[in-house]
């Protein structure tokens, strides 16, 4: 063997030669747009290097180079790692093959091509131990499947080739392939919409193409689609629809690389208007680019979660034929073989495309059948395009679709099925066009689709009765719910109308009646959809931004009920469609005032009209009840309530009455602050009660404690007695909504608030939060509103604003600084946007100048990101994107 130096060997000339050479792609390839291309181009670049390198070293002829995995089937992305293999001759294992100067020739030609600037992962193996690994790892085995000869000994390479088609065996390829494909989905939730998705992995990803195309090898079918089109396990056009889908994803990657400048395959915030920037896409108002963007790449991973789908079954017949199955007749069109349900001819849907409803009737209509056969279920996909405007107006398939809505079982799993095969794009097109619309709301984590089927599957679970310890009340009121499809159709159209101009509510209705006409449904049921649609949103935002423990505010939002019917429909509409936005919006506190508003509007609707359970008197008779008090104690709780007046017993429920009584009758002179605590009665977060000597900057303060020790108060009832001191109760989070808090949690947060309220230290300005990437790339503009209640007596202040922590303090602190008490505070977090509502007095509030000032300062606050001086803008002004809503 020749010595290291054997020949003079300038690694720097090398190195230009790679870095000019992928210069000249990305330019070439940012003008041709051709990313097959560049991956072979880009192989074929390094191929050169490699051979040079491996050749200029004098590697010993008994080895061999091996490129395998991506850069094996020579598609090389601009940043990936490139896979190669250094073949040894067998000699019991690679450590007895490769002696001390060989060890350190290649020890030397790795630093070499590090240097060079080629981001290498290698292995040194002999072809025995190639062969036991790729026998325990399908990964492994599946990498070694695309291994190509650089250079070094073809003999060695044969025998290699030999090797692994000997161990390959089709049948538990398959199943480890596709194991491994299941393991893969689930790390990434089994989602295919997540909100930045991995371009490679995540399920309807360029993995799930490639999967396909190596059982394919593997079985010997073909290894490109072409050759699978051949074999007749797609048509020309699928495989030419296939080819443009991984041409879509090929591109996102490759431009996804270019643009990190790193091996980056996920579509982060960060690159996704910049990539539709690149790409030429331009906004459609209320639509960003990346919005479509987005939209573009779901609906291409959709086309491959079908393709993988498919194939993958139609394989799986192919390796595994059921010779043995019982085939039965159905009826002329469809027989069950084994447990899956098939059509008798091929064309049966060409002839009669309704039949595609029939077979969604059949399996929900037989528990026996657990699904379709691939030829059934390849028949429906390349079917979908005949469900045309006059499919939908023919009487016999409108009353099937309403026929799939009622029944008892499989709904969901259906609704999904013809969701991903374009069949219920096709019957509703207004849900075809929101098919893959992201909603950068900060709140919203599926797309329109997903969330629209998310409500449907949240209200077919209250039906369930093996889920209805979950949701009892809604469990209860669905199963005496008469014509429950009138609800699924509700969830269907409510959302529909995201992403066009002008409310969504308004437009969604429309397209909701024209749907149930065309049913036929009765005037009745179609005025019940209508309404829903419209009114969607309209119970969360009472329970969340009003007192519902006004009388006025349940007498108002009871009139808009109209019915008891009316209310119990919205009420499920309601949790479901919150609970179907995101993990984290829902929790118990918000399940409460919803629960709480529909129990005091139906009692409204009954003709309890008095609203006797929160009459004053029978608010006092019930704390009573509570507290069993003998005649000394009788006597302290009256002078208690004595010195509060009636907003006091309106505001609270009898159980924070009796809390509130307990604590304080006996200390109502307290010279030191009292504060409680207790575990809130919702199931999760805490009540506190602070009772202390009134100050101006109370609110202010009692806020900054909270955000100094990361809670979130989402609820505050703040009164003063007639003696001067603040009686205030705080309903808050930990940061991890935990529901069984330990009492220490109690005790701490008791003794560290009176100490702070005790010292009366100036607050600190609230340093702003690390914003979200999701807030950074998608800002909230602020909105500020400030309006008079009802009554006259009160200000609404509302905001809507990017969360952040220190934001409520830095609010409260605005309003100390204009002298305005707060009187209430409903505190609404929907995933990173807050929602707040404040009842608000102050002197200020009648002087139109005051409030503009107000309002340009509360809109400084609320930025979420620091904004630039614009020339010629006063201080503490709100440039003209800001929306302030006039009084």
């Amino acid at each position: 063997m020749k010595g290291l130096n054997a020949k003079p060997f300038s690694h720097e000339a090398v190195r230009q030669k790679l870095l000019s050479g992928r210069e000249s792609l990305q330019r070439r390839y940012h003008q041709n747009r051709n990313g097959a291309a560049l991956l072979r181009d880009h192989s074929r670049l390094v191929d050169g290097i490699l051979r040079q390198v491996w050749h200029e070293m004098n590697m010993p002829g008994s080895t061999a180079l091996l490129a395998v995995g991506g850069y094996g089937r020579r598609q090389l992305f601009p940043y990936s790692d490139i896979d190669l293999v250094v073949l040894l001759p067998d000699k019991g294992d690679a450590a007895e093959a490769m002696d001390n100067e060989l060890g350190t020739r290649l020890e030397h030609w790795v630093g070499l091509l590090w240097d060079i600037g080629l981001d290498i992962g290698h292995s040194v193996r002999t072809v025995k131990e190639c062969g036991e690994e790729a026998a325990n790892d399908i990964t492994v085995q599946t990498s070694l499947l695309e291994a190509r000869l650089l250079g070094g000994n073809s003999d060695l390479f044969d025998r290699f080739l030999q090797v692994m088609e000997t161990m390959l065996a089709p049948r538990k390829f398959f199943v480890d392939k596709q194991l491994e494909q299941q393991q893969r989905h689930k790390r990434y939730q089994d989602a295919p919409y997540k909100l930045e998705p991995n371009i490679k992995e995540s399920p309807g990803g360029l993995r799930d193409l490639q999967n396909v195309l190596w059982i394919s090898r593997a079985a010997g079918f073909g290894k490109t689609w072409s050759e699978l089109a051949k074999k007749g396990f797609i048509i020309r056009r699928e495989a030419r629809l296939i080819q443009r889908q991984q041409t879509v994803l090929q591109d996102l990657r490759i431009r996804l690389h270019y643009l990190g400048g790193r091996r980056e395959d996920r579509l982060l915030f960060d690159y996704q208007n910049p990539l539709a920037e690149e790409l030429g896409i331009a906004a459609k108002p209320p639509r960003r680019p990346g919005e479509m963007l987005m939209q573009r790449y779901y609906r291409a991973a959709r086309s491959v979660t079908q393709v993988n789908t498919i194939l993958l079954l139609t394989l799986h017949a192919e390796i595994f034929p059921d010779e043995e199955a019982v085939t039965t007749i159905i009826n002329e069109r469809f027989q069950k073989r084994g447990d899956l349900l098939e059509i008798c001819e091929e064309d049966i849907f060409e002839r009669d495309p309704g039949a595609i409803l029939e077979s969604v009737l059949l399996l929900q209509q037989n528990p026996d059948l657990k699904g379709r056969s691939f030829a059934t279920l390849r028949a429906m996909w390349r079917s979908a395009p005949l469900i045309t405007a006059s499919f939908r107006r023919e009487p016999r398939h409108c009353a099937m679709f309403m026929e799939i809505l009622r029944q008892p079982r499989g709904l969901t799993r259906e609704l999904r099925l013809m969701n991903r095969y374009g069949i219920l794009g096709r019957y509703i097109p207004a849900f075809g066009r929101i098919i893959g619309q992201m909603q950068h709301d900060l709140f919203h984590v599926y797309t329109v689709d997903e969330h629209i089927l998310m409500v449907v599957r949240n209200l077919r679970r209250f039906m369930a009765p093996e889920f209805a310890y979950e949701y009892p009340l809604c469990s209860r009121l669905i199963n005496e719910f008469e014509r429950p499809e009138l609800l699924y159709l509700a969830g269907l159209f409510h959302d529909i109308a995201k992403g066009r101009q002008g409310d969504h509510s308004l437009l969604g209705k429309v397209d909701a009646r024209r749907f149930c006409e065309r049913h036929r449904m009765p005037a009745e049921d179609t005025e019940l959809v209508v309404w829903l649609v419209e009114n969607h949103l309209h119970m969360s935002a009472t329970a969340q931004k009003k007192d519902i423990a006004d009388a006025e505010v349940i007498a108002d939002f009871a009139a808009s009920m109209r019915d008891e019917r009316h209310l119990i429909a919205l009420y499920l509409l309601t949790v479901s469609d919150i609970r179907g936005t995101s993990p984290k919006v829902w929790n118990a506190w918000k399940g409460k005032l919803l629960e709480d508003l529909f129990h005091r509007t139906r009692q409204y609707l009954c003709g309890e009209t008095a609203l006797t359970d929160i009459s004053l008197e029978n608010r006092k008779n019930k704390v009573l009840q509570l507290l069993h008090p003998d005649d000394a104690a009788m006597r302290a709780y009256e002078r208690f309530w004595s010195g509060l007046d009636s907003s006091y017993l309106m505001m609270h429920d009898p159980r924070e009455i009796a809390w509130h009584t307990q604590h304080l009758s006996q200390r109502m002179k307290s010279p030191a602050p009292i504060v409680k605590t207790r575990a809130a009665e919702t199931g999760a977060g805490v009540e506190v009660l602070v009772y202390t000597a009134d100050q101006k900057d109370l609110f202010a303060r009692i806020c900054s404690f909270f955000d100094g020790i990361d809670y979130n108060i989402v609820q505050a009832k703040i009164h003063t007695t007639r003696e001067g001191y603040a009686l205030d109760s705080f309903l808050v989070l930990d940061p991890f909504n935990v529901a069984n808090h330990d009492p220490r949690e109690f005790q701490f947060i008791e003794q560290e608030l009176t100490q702070q309220l005790e010292q009366q230290a100036l607050m600190a300005t609230p340093v702003k939060g690390r914003l979200s990437r999701h807030l950074r790339h998608f800002p909230i503009t602020p909105q500020v509103s400030i309006e008079p209640d009802d009554s006259g007596a009160y200000y609404v202040l509302s905001i809507t604003a990017g969360d952040q922590s220190g934001l409520l303090s830095r609010i409260a602190q605005v309003l100390v600084r204009f002298g305005l008490n707060v009187h209430s505070a409903r505190i609404n977090t929907l995933g990173e946007r807050a929602e707040d509502t404040f009842l608000v007095t102050g002197s200020i509030l009648s002087n139109s100048r005051s409030v503009i000032q107000l309002e340009a300062n509360l809109i400084k606050v609320l930025h979420t990101s620091p904004q630039p001086e614009t020339p010629g803008k006063a201080p503490g002004k709100p440039s003209a994107g800001d929306r302030i809503i006039p009084r």
